[in-house]
């Protein structure tokens, strides 16, 4: 692997490492401000929004410099939103208005991230051949899971009664804010990981690869980015591949809250207790996608089966409550996810690549993952202000996960029966035309 590889891992993991944990705070401040429960979900519902709505333009941005310099000016905007999160209460509104505007905060975060996402995958397939693509997305997405749990156990330390105490009593001498509650304190601290992934974003070499001239009509903008979707929808690795990735990101937001909620019902364990159990799933994670690593990129979709049973295994949880089957659950659950999802990651990025740009079908990807994502959310926030069980909730999740990849798998062998040489194309970057339906 480049240099400039491991360069891209550094910020991803620093930047991805504060979104975890900030999140976690956010949580936190919900709480402090006695939001109701619905109100959780709603804070990764603004996340998953800003996806949703510039996806059409983030690509041409991010294929409009170098990626390297995109990452860094998008990652300061995720900056901006976090200091915003710490001013909520310095606005004079009541509580319940304060928690808007922590919901508002978190969705600059999003508008940050969304334009970040594109430079930093697209990068990728600029730097590694597509042979070395999965192996690439493995680490990527090893490191990214390995983010996650240290986000989240960062950000439940924070909050945590010990940890919070000794940020609170520092004194700065007039050189920083009075830090007041858990939250603050825990926000302060994420500000400066986004800070250490700013430095390592200005770090990262321009890779050579020059695009053309990128259209700024924005209403031209959006009719290309209809192109761009309904491209990669028709063609036939590429609509298997970009429905797995989106039902399983739109699942695994899902999952998070889940588990929070789960682990607060069933297990009874506080925020920053229940914040480690994500943790722990994404432990396993890692495994799946370390083991996925040496799955060729021509074998990708044989893979498939995993997110059936990963569905099923899902549906286990109102089962455990002992913490070996409450850990040994989850780790299945990572594993599987992870096992299944980064090979077909790899293989939506190389036929993204060949048939739009590195930018573009990057933007297409989070366009359809967010999308899910809010419906997925916006279902899991119903449920909860309708006030049904927990584990009722997670049966339905894991029926649904299970039967939508079965109907992917019949999807798949279908194109395979229409299309017998279509394991042939992937690899391949002389195939620059999508295999539509005849």
């Amino acid at each position: 692997m480049k240099r400039g590889f491991y360069l891209i891992m550094a910020a991803q993991f620093f930047s991805s490492l504060a979104d975890n944990a900030l999140f976690i705070a956010a949580i936190a401040l919900i709480q402090q401000l006695d939001g109701p429960d619905w109100m959780t979900p709603m804070i990764k519902w603004s996340f998953a929004l800003a996806y949703v709505l510039l996806a059409a333009f983030v690509g041409a941005f991010a294929d409009s410099f170098p990626k390297g310099r995109v990452m860094f000016a998008t990652n300061s905007v995720k900056i901006i939103g976090c200091l915003m999160m710490f001013a909520h209460a310095s606005l004079g509104l009541a509580d319940e208005h304060q928690v808007y505007t922590v919901c508002a905060a978190y969705a600059l975060v999003g508008i940050g991230a969304a334009a970040y996402s594109p430079a930093k995958y697209g990068i990728i397939t600029e730097l590694l051949p597509p042979e070395q693509l999965v192996k690439g997305n493995s680490w990527i997405e090893g490191l990214t899971v390995v983010s996650i749990i240290l986000g989240v156990v960062l950000g439940g330390a924070l909050i945590s009664p010990k940890v919070s105490a000794w940020l609170l009593s520092i004194d700065l001498g007039g050189l920083g804010p009075e830090l007041e509650t858990p939250a603050e304190a825990a926000i302060v601290v994420i500000a400066l990981v986004y800070l250490v992934a700013a430095v390592f974003n200005l770090l990262i070499p321009s890779t050579g690869v020059d695009y053309p001239q990128q259209q700024r009509n924005p209403i031209k903008l959006l009719a290309t980015f209809g192109c761009f979707v309904a491209t990669l929808w028709r063609d036939k690795l590429g609509q298997i591949s970009l429905a797995v990735t989106t039902l399983f990101w739109g699942a695994g937001a899902t999952l998070q809250l889940i588990v929070i909620e789960w682990g607060r019902v069933q297990l009874g364990l506080p925020l920053n207790k229940a914040s480690i159990l994500m943790g722990v799933a994404s432990v396993g994670t890692i495994l799946g996608a370390t083991l996925a690593g040496k799955v060729p990129l021509h074998h990708a979709l044989a893979v498939l089966p995993m997110g059936v049973l990963m569905g099923l295994v899902v549906m286990l949880m109102p089962l455990a409550y002992e913490p070996w089957f409450v850990y040994t659950l989850l780790i299945a659950i990572g594993g599987l996810g992870g096992f299944f999802v980064v090979p077909m990651n790899a293989l939506l990025q190389h036929r993204g690549h060949v048939l739009l740009s590195a930018g573009h079908s990057i933007a297409v990807q989070n366009f359809n993952e967010q999308l899910n994502i809010l419906l997925m959310v916006a279902a899991y926030s119903l449920m909860l202000g309708m006030e049904i069980p927990i584990n009722t909730i997670i049966i339905i999740f894991g029926t649904l996960v299970a039967c939508l990849m079965v109907l992917i798998m019949i999807w798949n062998r279908h194109n395979h029966r229409t299309h017998p040489d279509l394991d042939l194309v992937i690899g391949s970057r002389a195939h620059g035309t999508a295999l539509h339906r005849d």
